[in-house]
């Protein structure tokens, strides 16, 4: 059973991972000189048809996107956690979530292109980002969020670190 405080958690997790994204995206502009992007506005302009309006008086609206959709998709990676789907391989498949979300709406919407068709760098640029988010969104929701009662056995390793961990456990692997 799903608990409300996974769902707050994941809010939670999802704070901490935009805020992760927004500073690490502030810092690569601050490196590449890339403008801002007003995707987000345009595509909550379009999803709440809104009147067109000029990028500069959309600050709101962006940061009402931008902020929110990384917040709202917290709780996901939360349940996640909460049904064992944690570290790494958890959070790798939150970052796909997190992509598709993005272009479904910009694409859906008419704002977007699809990421195939962008240049390389913003294609890598866009998959950094989100990636951090991600990862953070990720390592938030576990930390949170308690692990299901179920303790899985863990396959055996081949690597000398999964052995070396093994032993210290007081079992040989």
């Amino acid at each position: 059973m799903i608990k409300n405080n996974t769902v707050v958690r994941g809010l939670a997790a999802g704070l901490v991972g935009v805020a992760a994204m927004t500073i690490a995206e502030k810092i690569e502009q601050a490196f590449t000189h890339r403008p801002n992007s007003f995707v987000p506005a345009h595509t909550l302009e379009r999803l709440l048809r809104l009147p067109h309006k000029p990028d500069a008086q959309r600050l709101g609206l962006n940061w009402a996107m931008h902020w929110g959709q990384g917040i709202v998709l917290g709780p996901v990676r939360g349940l996640m956690a909460a049904r064992g789907v944690r570290g790494p391989v958890g959070s790798f498949l939150f970052l796909n979530l997190r992509l598709i979300n993005d272009q479904t709406l910009e694409n859906a919407t008419g704002v977007g292109s699809p990421p195939w068709t962008w240049p390389i760098d913003e294609q890598v640029i866009d998959l950094l980002h989100k990636a951090i988010y991600a990862f953070v969104t990720g390592a938030a929701a576990d930390w949170l969020v308690q692990a299901p009662g179920v303790i899985r056995v863990a396959r055996a390793g081949w690597t000398t670190a999964k052995r070396a961990i093994g032993t210290r456990a007081g079992r040989e692997l």
